[in-house]
């Protein structure tokens, strides 16, 4: 017998007919008190050898349904390896075709990043001298915020360049967190010369998921209330966006030299970087900044490209309530959004994986190279 189920960290499905292996009929519940919705994550039992076809029936009304064209579910059978299946977008509809060769599979829009991982790897990052766990405030849901400083001298008698880094405004674009997971491993270790050099110069702010009710609620884009974070910037409140205003005050309390939001993007099949060109009150000086970053980064890893991205002025009017235009509007400095692809990045496609896991943790590590490319030049 059939069985899916999704009852767990992050999940999210509706089950409308379960009954026919070639005709399993789902659907994506929205975000709560939102119209969001793509982020899609659930267990199929009792299908070994089967050859399955699981419809989403909603697909052509989520948030993005441009986002499906190329597309492939991931899938895992440990919740460690996750792996493309055959997927194609049709009349509205998400068609996922697998045989899975055991009884229990989980099929997900990306690889999940579940909340327990997220307490891990606080966990692991404060065991290191190097790094101090904050808890800055609570998430609508009572969840801690969670902010890593991590320098080589926590006194503050020596003044430092501060570089903030944000993860999950957005809770269902997962590979930000494991990017962030690849970057806090390498800016941790003790042996590496390039993390013990921008360490001795620099504190790096760290909040690695922004959005923890989200994350656990199974959202695509908002949090328990149904706000998009990334809107709230210029004017968050603690009855709608508590989690952009306390890390606000932390970032005007401590300052800000460098900023990355780091997020996924639906469409676009490929990593890039979406600076502030076009917004108001940008220098020149700042967008020759992180138009040198962006190329740093394109010079050490091909996993990177700078032909596609959004279209300055893409945002119109919301423009200053984004995190990284009203970080740099706000503190003069480079502020950039970093997009990595929910489907494969396309100037080297892996046909098992797709962009994966590991991937997003080695671009995390990467980016280290054009930080301190950036510091070196200023």
């Amino acid at each position: 017998m059939l069985k899916v189920s999704s009852q767990f960290d992050a999940g999210n499905i509706e089950v409308v007919a379960c009954d026919k292996r070639d005709d399993i009929q789902l659907k994506i519940s929205n975000d709560r008190n939102s119209g969001f919705f793509q982020w899609f994550y659930y267990r199929l039992q009792g299908g070994a050898g089967e050859a399955l076809r699981m419809r989403i029936l909603n697909a052509g009304e989520a948030a993005y349904p441009d986002g499906w064209q190329d597309y492939k579910a991931v899938a895992s059978y440990d919740r460690q390896e996750w792996f493309r299946v055959p997927t194609r977008y049709a009349n509205g509809e998400l068609i996922i075709d697998h045989q899975p060769e055991q009884n229990s599979v989980y099929y997900a829009y990306f690889a999940p990043y579940s909340f327990e991982q997220h307490l891990d790897l606080i966990a692991v990052a404060q065991q290191s001298a190097l790094c101090d766990v904050q808890d800055i405030g609570r998430s609508l849901d009572g969840r801690d915020i969670n902010l890593l400083r991590i320098t080589a001298d926590h006194t503050d008698d020596n003044p430092k360049i501060n570089v903030w880094v944000t993860a999950r405004q957005h809770p269902g674009e997962t590979m930000a967190e494991w990017f962030v997971e690849g970057m806090l491993e390498r800016l941790l270790d003790e042996e590496d010369a390039l993390s013990g050099w921008l360490l001795e110069r620099c504190v790096f702010w760290v909040v690695p998921n922004m959005n923890p009710d989200g994350s656990v609620r199974g959202h695509l884009r908002t949090n328990a209330a149904g706000v998009n974070l990334n809107r709230e910037w210029q004017t968050p409140t603690l009855e709608k966006s508590p989690e952009v205003l306390y890390v606000r005050e932390q970032m005007m309390t401590k300052g800000v030299d460098l900023y990355l939001d780091i997020h996924g993007d639906e469409a676009l099949p490929c990593n890039f970087i979406a600076g502030q060109i076009g917004a108001p009150d940008v220098s020149e000086k700042t967008l020759s900044e992180e138009a040198q970053f962006k190329h740093d980064l394109h010079r050490v890893t091909p996993d990177f490209q700078l032909e596609r991205g959004y279209e300055p002025g893409k945002f119109g009017p919301e423009t200053l309530t984004i995190a990284s235009f009203w970080v740099g509007n706000h503190f003069k400095c480079p502020a950039m959004t970093l997009e990595m692809p929910f489907k494969d990045h396309d100037e080297r496609p892996d046909p098992v994986y797709g962009w994966s896991t590991e991937r997003s943790r080695k671009l995390g590590a990467s980016i280290l190279h054009p930080i301190k490319d950036w510091l070196s030049a200023c």
